[in-house]
Formats: C-alpha cells, sequence, structure tokens
C-alpha cells in the first residue's frame, strides 16, 4: 500500500513550533494549507539539524546562483512568522528520518519527513547487507520557495533560543533553579 503524502507544494505556513515550558517543551513541525493541517512531533534537535542544513543548502545555492534564481540572504520581513501553532495541535507522527534536496527547475527547497520507526534503527552489530528499510506509511512533503525556506529558519532559530539558558561552564541547560554541574564537581550552579 502507498503511503499518505501530506503534500504542501507550497504551504501557506510552515514553522516549527512548541508547546509546553522550557525544559519540557514538545516541537513541532506544522504545515497548513487552506483547511488542510498538519502537525508533527520532533526533537530539538531534529528542529536544530533541520535548520541549519535548509541555511546551509540556501547559502550554496545562493553561491552558486545564476541570474534566474533569486536566493535571499536573510528572511524577507513581510515572511515573518511570529503567531504560535495553530490549533488543534494533533500529532500525525514523531518524526525520524528527514531529507532535504534543492529542485532546481522549479527553484524550490523541498523537505521530507518520514515516521520513526524502529525497524529503521540500525544496530551497531548488524551489518549494512542486512539492513532494510520499512516502507512509511506516510510522509510531509514540503516545497518552500527560498524567501519562506529563509524565514522558516529564523522562526526555527528563534523557537531553539526561548528554552532554558544554557549554562557558562559546561553548556547544559539550566533549570530556574539552577543544575548539577559536572565542572562544579556536582554542586547546584545557579545563574550568575
Amino acid at each position: 500500500m502507498p503511503p499518505v503524502v501530506h503534500s504542501f507544494d507550497p504551504p501557506e505556513r510552515f514553522v516549527a513550533g512548541t508547546v509546553g515550558e522550557p525544559g519540557a517543551r514538545t516541537f513541532f513541525l506544522q504545515a497548513r494549507s487552506g483547511v488542510q493541517l498538519v502537525s508533527v512531533a520532533l526533537e530539538k534537535q531534529q528542529v536544530q539539524a533541520l535548520a541549519e542544513r535548509v541555511d546551509e543548502l540556501l547559502d550554496e545555492v545562493m553561491n552558486a546562483s545564476t541570474a534566474d534564481t533569486v536566493v535571499p540572504a536573510v528572511a524577507p520581513l513581510d515572511l515573518e512568522d511570529t503567531a504560535p501553532l495553530e490549533q488543534p495541535i494533533e500529532e500525525e507522527f514523531r518524526a525520524g528520518t528527514m531529507t532535504l534536496s534543492w529542485d532546481p527547475e522549479d527553484t524550490r527547497v523541498v523537505i521530507e519527513v518520514f515516521p520513526y520507526s524502529d525497524a529503521a534503527v540500525v544496530r551497531p552489530d548488524q551489518g549494512e547487507e542486512e539492513v532494510e528499510e520499512p516502507e512509511p506509511e506516510e510522509v510531509l512533503l514540503v516545497r518552500l520557495a527560498p524567501g519562506a525556506a529563509r524565514a522558516f529558519v529564523k522562526r526555527a532559530e528563534q523557537v531553539l533560543e526561548a528554552g532554558r539558558p544554557a549554562c557558562p561552564f559546561c553548556g547544559h541547560p539550566m533549570d530556574p533553579d539552577g543544575h548539577l554541574c559536572v565542572r562544579a564537581n556536582g554542586f547546584r550552579r545557579r545563574d550568575p
């Protein structure tokens, strides 16, 4: 059976956002076109990696582009999106593998998000010949214009920075009451 493809080409809105307090936030990618709204849960590190890779891809295209491909160096102000995630937030699936590419014919960033699957996890003792990729049940497919992709990156960076502050000594996130800092031999560090 072919996978269900949640396709947005282009979306009216594609953002990363969170639900919950810093330290206990759940991260989502959310895409909307008309009445179609898809929310995919993912890890903070996945949001960070996706934003970094999209930014790098756009920089590469911008540096190698011809006159007919216009890639903005920063997010256009008119595409800035600071609104909260749209309600209701109903998780379609939890993100596993994500792919990123550039479509030169359409001048679009293409993002594919596949569901997490235990079957796709490779153990260190498995050889490459033993790995069999399972067919995904569904996929989120988003095609973004370069300006919208830069706006996605900017918002994702803002969402990531809105979390708990990092300890200046060990770099781990600090709770409001401090944290056990390995650089302080297990003593609680307070915000300096």
